[in-house]
């Protein structure tokens, strides 16, 4: 008996360390995608700021959705995750995008670009297309793409991907 416990759990973790490779995998493929075309509002995901300044990270974010949004592709830019923001109540991604889907329903905006760091996008798109937007992913650009730590990005991501499929919101 004990031994069927021991490779019903042998299985289990097998079968979820295979999920999570896939998974990260996926991720990685969505994190290079440039999938920007027009929309009805670009969609920038929170990063640290610093006494009202924002980080390196938010900052390129930014800049890259002012660069869609020069290019005519979306007439509206909504931010996420913190003070001084449309949407500023979110502390993770699963409420940002809660938050961000629901004022995007009471707008009528049907239609969404996703600017994020590349390893981010894959799970939000999942979430917003849960809410029955369309959405579309468009990467920041990374200086560190391939590295060590952005494959590891990859795999936290796609943990968070499974837990909040089951219903764990992180």
């Amino acid at each position: 008996m004990k031994k069927a416990v021991w490779n019903a759990i042998a299985l289990a973790v097998i079968g979820l360390v295979v999920a999570v490779a896939f998974l990260s995998g996926r991720i990685e493929r969505q994190s290079t995608r440039e999938e920007a075309q027009p929309a009805d509002v670009i969609l920038v995901l929170g990063a640290a700021e610093y006494r009202g300044r924002p980080s390196p990270v938010l900052r390129a974010r930014l800049d890259h959705a002012l660069e869609l949004y020069n290019g005519k592709l979306a007439p509206r830019i909504l931010t996420t995750g913190g003070p001084g923001v449309v949407e500023n109540e979110g502390e993770s991604t699963v409420q940002s995008t809660a938050m961000a889907g629901e004022i995007m329903r009471r707008m009528s905006l049907n239609s969404v670009i996703v600017v994020s760091d590349g390893y981010h996008i894959y799970r939000v798109k999942e979430m917003l297309q849960s809410r029955g937007l369309k959405v579309y992913g468009s990467p920041r650009r990374e200086h560190s793409a391939g590295s060590l730590h952005e494959r590891w990005n990859y795999v936290k991501q796609a943990i968070g991907y499974l837990l909040w499929r089951v219903g764990m919101p992180v």
